[in-house]
């Protein structure tokens, strides 16, 4: 009986030795492989995936009139979205297309007074040469009543001449002198008259200019009346998925106010938020191992981009103040972009938000 107990102690003392060195070979090959690992990568849980999410929201307030899109439905860009209530707008546009008219009628008009404006002008320039004309003319005539008069003076002087001679040159004298200054009051009252006939037609050329800048006010008030009208149909600015949805026929909408998100889906990169301790070796264009929670087994490849130039805490909307206080130290985290390669792979549904594992190698 003792003699069957002893094989099998020894036995069992064989197996579990067996045992306990397959448990101490298998931790330090796992715990190499381990340390083998963390030596030559950095990695970390704590990353998403990310994208572009666009806010849709209309530029005008009015009426929803029609919806074209439903939850989770996929868009194309420039694809119509919604159609707000435009009659408004429309009667907006008309309004500034008669404004627009009347100005350009304005117009026509003014230029018309500024061709009537010049040709009273050119007649007021004729009628400063003719009565300066008049003036030499009459001019003339008072030098030679001049001449006559001292002529018949003298001769009256020498009893060679009559008083009456002396008395018709006189006369002839008189009205010379008259002639001349009422002819020269009828030149500088003609003078006058161009004047204010230039001064007119300068007038009406400015007016010409404010009518052309009216127009152009009112063309810019026509094209601001069409885009305003042209806002009343939302597209899509991307390629993308239709997500939050909260509107209905007939809802009246203000300008800014959020109708649902597109989800862009043309591009995915990641956010990984690794410790300040594991930045060292961290450089952009450095290969990245990639793995969503979603899909086991599946390793996905992608490269970094950037890296944040500061902490997650310090763009907090309460940031940490060390200056006061007590002080405790904790790691900080820094968000490195990480571009994924094959984001557009069909096989596998990848989606904003997910929780996926990186691994960066560093050697």
């Amino acid at each position: 009986m003792e003699q069957t107990e002893q094989p099998t102690n020894n036995t069992r003392k064989r197996v579990l030795t067996v045992i306990a060195v397959l448990v101490i070979g298998s931790a330090i090959y796992f715990g190499f492989k381990k340390v083998t690992y963390a030596m030559a990568n950095e990695d970390t849980e704590n990353s998403q995936l990310e994208c572009n999410i666009y806010p849709i929201a209309p530029r005008v307030g009015g009426f929803v009139d029609e919806i074209r899109v439903v939850e989770n439905q996929h868009v194309k860009k420039g694809d119509t979205l919604v159609v707000l209530d435009y009659r408004d707008l429309k009667l907006r546009v008309q309004q500034a297309e008669i404004a627009l008219a009347n100005a350009e009628a304005n117009l026509e008009v003014v230029k018309s007074n500024v061709g009537t404006a010049n040709a009273t002008a050119g007649a007021g320039d004729a009628n400063i040469a003719a009565f300066e004309s008049n003036v030499a003319v009459a001019d003339v005539r008072v030098w030679k009543a001049n001449v006559e008069f001292d002529r018949i003076s003298k001769l009256v002087a020498l009893k060679a001449a009559t008083q009456q001679q002396l008395d018709n040159v006189k006369a002839e004298k008189e009205s010379a002198e008259k002639q001349l200054a009422a002819t020269k009051m009828q030149l500088n009252a003609a003078k006058d008259q161009a004047g204010a006939s230039r001064s007119s037609a300068g007038s009406a050329g400015k007016q010409v200019r404010l009518a052309e800048i009216s127009i152009e006010q009112r063309r810019s008030e026509v094209d601001f009346a069409k885009l305003n009208l042209s806002y009343a149909t939302v597209t899509s600015p991307c390629d993308g998925f239709i997500s939050k949805k909260n509107l209905q026929v007939g809802q009246l909408v203000n300008p800014g106010s959020a109708l649902f998100s597109i989800v862009d889906d043309s591009k995915l990169w990641i956010t990984a938020n690794f410790k300040e301790t594991q930045l060292s070796d961290i450089k952009p264009g450095q290969a990245v191992e990639v793995k969503v929670d979603a899909f086991p087994g599946k390793t996905f490849e992608g490269t970094i981009e950037s890296i944040q130039a500061a902490t997650g805490s310090k763009f907090a909307l309460l940031p940490a103040d060390n200056a006061t206080g007590n002080f405790v130290k904790v790691v900080q985290r820094i968000p490195v972009r990480i571009a994924l390669n094959d984001d557009k792979n069909d096989e596998f549904q990848l989606r904003a938000g997910m929780n996926v594992e990186v691994a960066v190698r560093v050697k």
